[in-house]
């Protein structure tokens, strides 16, 4: 039946065979035994955690430099909470990158303002900022109103086409920040675990754009969020991209982390938490466990031994 569709329709079938083109590039390296082995215990120790966790558990990890992955639920959807701030970020620069946004251009948010974080609710009606302003907000310190004001400029509708277009068809945009009639009504802004981690990958890479503006987006995205778990389970200094989301019940988390010679890509997300300090605590704990094991892969030989300053040889 497949054979017969695939010859009454020449163009369903170019578009099939491109797709599985791209599928068999995109295939993992196979690794070494005993790097595999190392993953294995990743995987086991992510298993470790949501064994413990009174709530739902979602987690993907990609090794940018092989491709190997450690998956739990990975397709399962969740609630993003202000996760969901990367797309709307990528949005924003994609739409300065085709000249329909000027990044410098001065603009007023409007009152009143919706709370529940961040500074804009704070500061009074006479305020001028740049949209690249408004997104550092809205990273760095998840600025509500800024992300609001930037959702009305690049338009919801928008957010939602470009996350098609990245192959992303179950990471929506739905509601603007702290519309709690769209939530009542089930208009919530989800995604999986394996979109997520891919969102901040495309992020981090600044695809679809020129490299000056990929190096500005960066330098945006990886502005710290002190409300950021997942940061708890990093060394000082790391480069990382790291957008926390919380709403009553759930914790998540989409990351981006630079370790040399071995970047990875992660989402950690949560639901139906009994206690959202469980999950902030399981997000930091696999955040731990998940850098760990990449450095100690950046650091190592072939063999397996781990080379560094203070190794002296024996």
């Amino acid at each position: 039946m497949e054979a017969a569709l695939t010859r009454s329709r020449p163009v369903a079938a170019l578009a099939l065979a491109a797709l599985l083109a791209g599928a068999a590039s995109a295939r993992p390296q196979e690794l070494p035994a005993k790097q595999a082995d190392l993953l294995a215990k990743l995987r086991a120790q992510v298993r470790a955690v949501d064994a413990r966790l009174d709530g739902v558990l979602g987690v993907y990890v990609r090794d940018l430099a092989t491709g190997a992955t450690v998956e739990l639920r990975p397709d399962e959807v969740f609630p993003t909470a202000s996760s969901i701030k990367l797309a709307v970020l990528y949005e924003l620069y994609r739409q300065a990158e085709e000249g329909r946004v000027d990044l410098g251009e001065v603009t007023h948010p409007p009152v009143p303002r919706v709370g529940g974080g961040g500074i804009l609710q704070e500061l009074g009606d006479r305020v001028s900022l740049t949209w690249r302003d408004l997104a550092v907000l809205m990273i760095g310190w998840s600025d509500n109103e800024a992300t609001n004001v930037l959702v009305r400029r690049v338009a919801m509708d928008a957010v939602n086409r470009r996350l098609d277009a990245l192959g992303l068809p179950r990471t929506r945009l739905r509601r603007q920040m702290m519309d709690l009639a769209a939530a009542r009504r089930g208009d919530e802004n989800v995604s999986t675990p394996r979109e997520m981690a891919r969102l901040a990958e495309i992020v981090a890479k600044g695809e679809g754009l020129a490299p000056e503006r990929a190096r500005d987006l960066l330098a945006v995205a990886t502005v710290p969020d002190e409300g950021s778990h997942f940061r708890r389970g990093l060394p000082g200094g790391v480069r990382a991209i790291s957008k926390p989301g919380a709403l009553e019940g759930v914790r998540c988390e989409a990351a981006w982390v630079d370790v040399p010679s071995r970047p990875y890509s992660v989402a950690i997300m949560t639901a139906y938490l009994r206690r959202e300090a469980d999950g902030e605590a399981a997000i930091a704990e696999i955040s731990a466990a998940v850098y760990e094991t990449f450095d100690r892969l950046a650091r190592s030989s072939e063999y397996g031994r781990i080379v560094s300053e203070r190794d002296a040889p024996k």
